[in-house]
């Protein structure tokens, strides 16, 4: 049991996680005995408990990898990181800079943690975040206070009443030894990384030849990137999916699009990975959909909002959303350090202004449609330098459902009714854009 100890020699009980991990197997087992009796049309007796739970529920139970706790242990010299896991894994763990971050890659993980996990720091982390960072693929990121080593990385195999135990043990460095450090673990990280599984995503689907105008929808944040949360605990990447699910079953429904998704699951998703499915896709229109979050006023601060690119912001609100829109890949742990300055280039070259006014139109019209279902914000149009935003060739606008820091939004984003009604003005907007662009002559 000794091996188990945090910094400070305690060896603390896990009966809450390991009874989390108990109520998940016992779900599984459930759903396969309800299955099994479904199937054979009566209630099974006991002699056919075994055969309807050991096929299917059993390898379940065995073989998801789940994270049953977290926490953080330690001072502002030496902190440790523990991740208390249903079976040994391997981790590949390396560090980034400016901010300093601490990543660590695993296979795919289900997150069974108390929602406020890792929002509050101590020692040398001051918060740290988790989910799905690629298909097959899970990441945990630590947000360090100042540059940090990572003096041990390693998993325990779980022993007696205790589970398989992830450790990752920071101390203090200076900046100069933190970049050598980052440089030689940057080398090492591709090939320690679990490699992504090969399962495919709707994202990836080839271009259809039906002759049908492409709409994508890009559900903003994912994966290990919450967005905002509310105080009441409700995140804007749950709200943003919700809505972009309905909006693509609507416009499928009029059978006069196709429509594609960035993401349509709870995957994080790089912004420059967004831009690339829509130009791949050869879109008609993209549109992204998120919820804001501001700290001051906050009661003030109300209804949706549209936005369009421009190199030059509206106003000091959609800049510093837009600022905090583009740090999405930052706060997923992505290396920025290296990007080619030509790539950069290309998403902030709008070279043509047919988009920008197709955009614009758009903006217009959804903000016209959206009023009937929608509280509008004063400023409803506005625009920024949303990375998102900026595929040369693509008409895009981000909606901004409302504000996760105002209770009445937060009433109606939660509402099932409400996200029926946006989406409904949602493709109104779609039809009547694509309407206006027909008459006009338009040729997608």
């Amino acid at each position: 049991m000794a091996r188990y100890s945090g910094i400070g020699g305690k060896s603390p009980r896990i009966t809450g996680p390991l009874m989390r991990f108990v109520r998940i197997s016992l779900a599984l087992v459930f759903a396969a005995l309800a299955a099994a009796s479904s199937s054979a049309g009566n209630k099974p007796d006991r002699r056919s408990y075994t055969a309807a739970v050991t096929p299917g529920a059993k390898a379940l139970i065995e073989d998801r990898l789940v994270a049953l706790d977290a926490r953080l242990a330690g001072d502002d010299q030496r902190t440790r990181f523990i991740l208390d896991l249903n079976r040994k894994v391997e981790l590949a763990a390396f560090t980034l800079i400016d901010p300093y971050r601490v990543i660590v890659d695993l296979p795919e993980v289900a997150f069974d943690l108390p929602a406020a996990a890792g929002r509050k720091g101590q020692g040398l982390v001051s918060a740290y975040r988790y989910g799905l960072f690629a298909p097959g693929r899970a990441r945990i990121v630590l947000d360090a206070t100042g540059p940090v080593a990572i003096d041990k990385a390693f998993v325990l195999e779980g022993l007696e009443d205790q589970p398989a135990r992830l450790v990752v043990d920071l101390v203090k460095t200076d900046r100069e030894a933190f970049i050598k450090n980052a440089a030689i673990e940057k080398r090492t990280e591709s090939i320690a990384s679990p490699a992504p599984s090969a399962r495919k995503t709707d994202r990836e689907t080839p271009a259809a030849s039906d002759g049908l105008p492409v709409i994508v929808i890009d559900p903003g944040h994912g994966g290990l990137d919450s967005g905002a949360i509310a105080p009441s605990g409700e995140e804007e990447k749950a709200i943003a999916l919700a809505v972009a699910l309905r909006l693509r079953e609507k416009l499928e429904h009029t059978g006069r699009f196709r429509v594609v998704l960035t993401r349509s699951d709870d995957t994080f998703v790089p912004l420059a990975e967004r831009v690339r499915v829509a130009r791949s896709n050869q879109a008609a229109l993209m549109i992204s959909i998120h919820a804001d979050s501001i700290s001051r006023n906050e009661g003030e601060a109300r209804g949706a909002s549209i936005y369009t690119v421009s190199n030059k912001a509206s106003d000091k609100e959609a800049a510093r959303l837009a600022e905090k829109e583009n740090k999405a890949d930052l706060i997923a742990g992505i290396d920025l350090s290296g990007q080619n300055d030509d790539v950069v280039g290309i998403l902030y070259d709008l070279t043509h202004r047919e988009t920008k006014n197709f955009s614009g139109q758009f903006a217009r019209t959804l903000a016209a449609e959206i009023k009937s279902a929608a509280l509008l914000n004063r400023d409803t149009l506005r625009s920024a330098g949303f990375i998102v935003l900026k595929a040369p060739d693509v008409p895009s606008v981000l909606l901004e459902l409302g504000f996760l820091s105002n209770p009445e939004d937060v009433k109606m984003l939660a509402s099932e009714a409400w996200r029926d009604q946006v989406a409904d003005a949602m493709t109104g907007a779609v039809q009547s854009f694509f309407a206006t662009r027909v008459a006009a002559g338009g040729n997608r």
